[in-house]
């Protein structure tokens, strides 16, 4: 049987062997934070949820505008604010109330796939360094049962330093994680502002014209 020398090994490799389960799972929730991290980094782009194009297509769309110029903008863009504001453009012939309350749903469902993942974020800000906890204490134990009458002082140290080693893991998967789901949510809920404001617009706009209308009608 070949046998392998630890000491030969890359850092990381000799942290799984001697970390144990604890940090295999540490480990695996570094890759998934890291993982939503890129990903909600790319899906929350200003460019992604509020198109720069689209964006200035409704503050110069006036009353007396043609809507199918504007319609063509935002179908050519698949972004979340498209989506809310074809909710609304499909609904601009019901009363101002139920088009409002369309387009808040359809703004809550876009709002809530913008969060995709951050749920694991929070988690894994919370259960890494318990997990780092529960790995140095496990080895500890180990040490400690191991010891015996003949124990090396300077073998326990080693052995204390390597389980040290699951905390200081656990802490560095948990602290990137909590950074970035602060910054994530706040994102998120400047985003749903800006998006609620040129939704608002777009409704002032468009039945303002509507009311006008029928002033004048009457």
């Amino acid at each position: 049987m070949i046998s392998i020398n630890s000491s030969s090994l890359p850092p990381i490799l000799q942290l799984v062997i001697h970390g144990g389960p604890f940090v295999i799972l540490l480990l695996i929730l570094s890759i998934a934070s890291l993982t939503i991290i890129f990903q909600r980094a790319l899906a929350l782009r200003s460019s992604e949820v509020i198109p720069p194009e689209l964006k200035q297509a409704l503050h110069t769309f006036e009353q007396s505008s043609s809507l199918g110029e504007l319609y063509q903008i935002i179908k050519k863009s698949d972004s979340p604010l498209s989506r809310v504001l074809t909710t609304l453009l499909a609904h601009r012939d019901w009363p101002r109330i139920e088009a409002l309350d369309a387009v808040q749903v359809r703004a809550r469902h876009e709002i809530a796939r913008l969060e995709e993942g951050l749920t694991l974020l929070e988690i894994t800000t919370g259960i890494a360094p318990l997990l780092g906890l529960l790995g140095t204490l496990s080895g500890l134990v180990g040490i400690f049962a191991n010891l015996g009458d003949k124990g090396d002082p300077q073998m326990v140290a080693l052995g204390i330093s390597e389980a040290l080693n699951s905390t200081i893991l656990g802490l560095a998967v948990a602290v990137p994680s909590l950074v970035a789901f602060h910054f994530f949510s706040r994102r998120i809920e400047v985003i749903a502002i800006d998006m609620e404001a040129l939704s608002a617009e777009l409704v002032t706009k468009l039945y303002l014209s509507q009311e006008m209308l029928a002033a004048a009608n009457s």
